[in-house]
């Protein structure tokens, strides 16, 4: 992924650093987790180079809606070693429908990495996961993507920002 152009509605949103799962909340009425899936999966080439892993290793993936006033706002993609082993693991397993960012933004310990962010269409898997839970969406959709780390540990987030975004404030 690179950053491109300055010029986009949802800019803010894509350079925003802290927790999104806090923004979306403070920008609507009712903020909801709904965990689509959580699996081992084996990693793929470029999220392994992120993550300073060998492509192929068993990694855990979690993908979620977020849905702001009841509607989908955010697709979101997560990726974590599963080695070395951390009390982090447990945790991680046990979210279900609760917020990932309530787990990472509440240590100060795991740090987050610089954000990068494109736009996805059809022929990105991502793209077509998020099309899958939500139905059509637009030909093109802003996603951005962080590495967080505590140590060797490392998490890598994508989140896939839908329509509903755009009329919450901040945008």
């Amino acid at each position: 992924m690179s950053r491109q152009n300055d010029n986009l509605p949802l800019l803010d949103w894509l350079r925003e650093r802290d927790s999104l799962t806090a923004r979306l909340r403070r920008g609507s009425r009712s903020f909801q987790v709904r965990c689509l899936r959580q699996a081992l999966e084996a990693l793929g080439p470029d999220e392994a180079a992120c993550l300073g892993a060998r492509p192929g290793r068993l990694v855990w993936v979690r993908e979620v809606l977020l849905l702001v006033n009841e509607r989908p706002a955010v697709f979101a993609h997560t990726v974590m070693t599963r080695r070395p082993r951390h009390p982090f693991d447990l945790r991680f397993a046990a979210l279900g429908s609760h917020s990932l960012g309530s787990l990472l933004f509440s240590d100060p310990r795991i740090a987050r990495g610089p954000l990068e962010f494109r736009p996805l269409d059809r022929r990105h898997l991502l793209y077509r996961r998020a099309e899958q839970a939500c139905g059509p969406l637009p030909p093109r959709l802003w996603a951005r993507r962080s590495r967080f780390g505590r140590q060797a540990k490392g998490v890598l987030v994508t989140e896939l920002f839908l329509p509903p975004v755009l009329d919450l404030p901040g945008t």
